[in-house]
């Protein structure tokens, strides 16, 4: 497993681990959270879509490397990056800071591992949203910070 290192935080879900890591992990940014699955990546894109759904939030974006290599003829690990907001979300992001608007959506990284099974990584929204300081993108990142949790533990378990 890969989650050795500097881990912050660690919560274990039903079939994965659930851990925030740092930069040392070859991730540039603070709060990332990893999630290792012993889903199949088709799996785990299927059920990250419903648990997307389920937590009444939207699939905005949608794009991956390996959709695109297939079409070429090329076959790569699985890899797909997923976008998730909401319209009052934006609204309330852009009220509190107009410059914020160029880290929506938010995004769900899902990759293919060698053996088989998959990994979801994401950024929380409250590290996403920190260098804007600004007191009501903060509150609005934290509500955010427990919808992608749920999202994301939903899509794991």
């Amino acid at each position: 497993m890969f989650l050795f290192g500097s881990v912050v935080s660690s919560s274990l879900f039903v079939s994965g681990v659930m851990s925030e890591v740092q930069a040392d992990q070859g991730y540039p940014y603070e709060g990332m959270v990893v999630v290792k699955t012993e889903k199949s990546f088709k799996a785990l894109a299927d059920d990250l879509k419903a648990s997307i759904k389920e937590n009444k939030m939207g699939l905005v974006t949608r794009a991956s490397a390996s959709a695109g290599a297939a079409n070429a003829g090329i076959t790569i690990p699985g890899n797909m990056v997923v976008g998730v907001y909401r319209n009052d979300f934006a609204r309330r992001m852009l009220t509190a800071s107009v410059p914020a608007g160029i880290e929506a959506p938010i995004r769900f990284y899902l990759t293919e591992s060698g053996d088989g099974t998959s990994v979801l990584t994401y950024r929380k929204p409250t590290a996403v949203f920190a260098p804007y300081n600004s007191a009501d993108l903060d509150a609005m990142a934290k509500e955010l910070d427990d919808i992608f949790e749920a999202i994301a533990k939903r899509a794991t378990e």
